[in-house]
């Protein structure tokens, strides 16, 4: 490593954690052409803010966003508050010169997803990346590559699903991800995102025409009272507040190739923790991925001989496959935390001018406009609907 990269992270919740392991784990595995320095954090509190500090290896905090995006000593901004903030943050950042890297979705609008990416066209020589991580999972890499090589042949169906159940409890308390204000849509864009960019990124066709439903299944929840995991216990005395945003979808899609895709999204999903599939069929072949089995693959090839056909199980953790130079022996996998650093990787790379990292804010301004055409597509009774081209 030569120079320096000094870091900004905005944000001390989930992500902000992710994002910490990552930035100081990434320059310790990999020969990265910049050295990144954690220069300081960015949240809402003093104390806490401090702590986080702290506790994940950052130099110092603050409690002003703005104050710190105009500093001369810092050259990237890391985005990784709610999405209210995701625009204002990232259009000043760019506009002081820095390197962005956003958290997904892009923005809680289609406006704000269109100002950003326009801001990052205008910046010379900056780099603005989206946080979609799984496409930094060495198996769903390595699954990109088969495809595009040809191994499954021509792509006619897509199916993802994407189900969480730690709002499955009534009682579960609300956080600021049900709060269509501060987090522009709930499973929809938190979670349906995800499946949307994967499911684009590996085909490499994009999402024309939806057809969509979404539902709030429990419509008011109580204050959150003790934080534990992702959701919380809630006081069942406590205020109420109201949901206002999406529990559970579904939609069909049709591609821009003609394949026909069926994506399911819930945060309701009883007994699955983090369930986060998708299985692509060819005329030639077929890839599944499941993320609670993150190192693995399966690929099947109707050039088998009759009789041992099947789907055959590819364990992703080959010094040859997509990020796995840096890691451990073959057989021992990765983990969540992983794809973070990867990102990261890229990120910095990117940034010394190595081949473009990916997605960039247009390809994270097209996952946003599949979002809105789902939206719409559930006002309008499920009627088909197209998704806006990206100009």
């Amino acid at each position: 490593m030569t120079t320096g990269l000094r870091v900004a992270l905005i944000g001390t919740g989930f992500m902000g954690k992710a994002h910490s392991h990552a930035w100081r784990t990434a320059p310790r595995f990999f020969d990265l052409p910049l050295a990144p320095t954690m220069s300081v954090i960015v949240g809402t509190d003093p104390e806490r803010t401090a702590a986080a500090a702290e506790r994940y290896g950052w130099a110092e905090s603050s409690t002003d966003w703005r104050a710190v995006v105009e500093r001369d000593d810092i050259d990237v901004v890391d985005i990784c508050s709610p999405g209210d903030t995701h625009a204002e943050i990232a259009v000043a950042a760019l506009a002081a010169g820095k390197h962005v890297l956003c958290e997904k979705p892009l923005a809680n609008s289609l406006h704000d997803a269109r100002v950003m990416t326009d801001a990052a066209a205008a910046a010379s020589g900056q780099v603005a990346l989206c946080g979609f991580s799984y496409r930094q999972t060495p198996a769903l890499a390595l699954a990109r590559e088969l495809i595009a090589a040809g191994r499954i042949g021509t792509v006619r169906h897509v199916r993802a699903q994407y189900l969480q159940d730690w709002l499955t409890d009534p009682e579960a308390p609300a956080t600021w991800r049900l709060d269509r204000e501060r987090a522009g849509s709930g499973a929809l864009g938190d979670i349906g995102a995800h499946s949307i960019d994967t499911a684009q990124w590996l085909t490499g066709s994009a999402i024309a025409e939806v057809s969509a439903v979404l539902r709030t299944l429990v419509t008011e929840r109580p204050t959150r009272t003790e934080v534990v995991g992702l959701g919380g216990i809630g006081d069942r005395d406590a205020p109420r507040v109201p949901v206002t945003v999406d529990d559970a979808g579904a939609f069909t899609a049709r591609f821009s190739d003609g394949a026909l895709g069926v994506f399911e999204f819930s945060r309701m999903a009883t007994g699955r923790r983090n369930a986060n599939r998708i299985e692509i069929n060819g005329d030639r072949g077929a890839i599944a991925f499941d993320f609670e089995r993150m190192n693995e693959l399966e690929v099947y090839d109707v050039a088998d001989e009759a009789g041992v056909q099947g789907f055959r199980r590819v364990q992703a953790t080959e010094a040859q496959h997509p990020y796995l130079e840096a890691w451990w022996p073959v057989g021992h996998g990765l983990g969540y935390e992983h794809t973070f650093t990867h990102e990261i990787v890229d990120l910095v790379r990117a940034i010394a001018g190595e081949p473009s990292a990916t997605p960039d804010f247009a390809d994270a301004l097209q996952v946003q406009q599949v979002l809105a055409a789902v939206e719409q597509s559930d006002q309008d009774q499920g009627r088909r609907t197209a998704v806006e081209a990206t100009t």
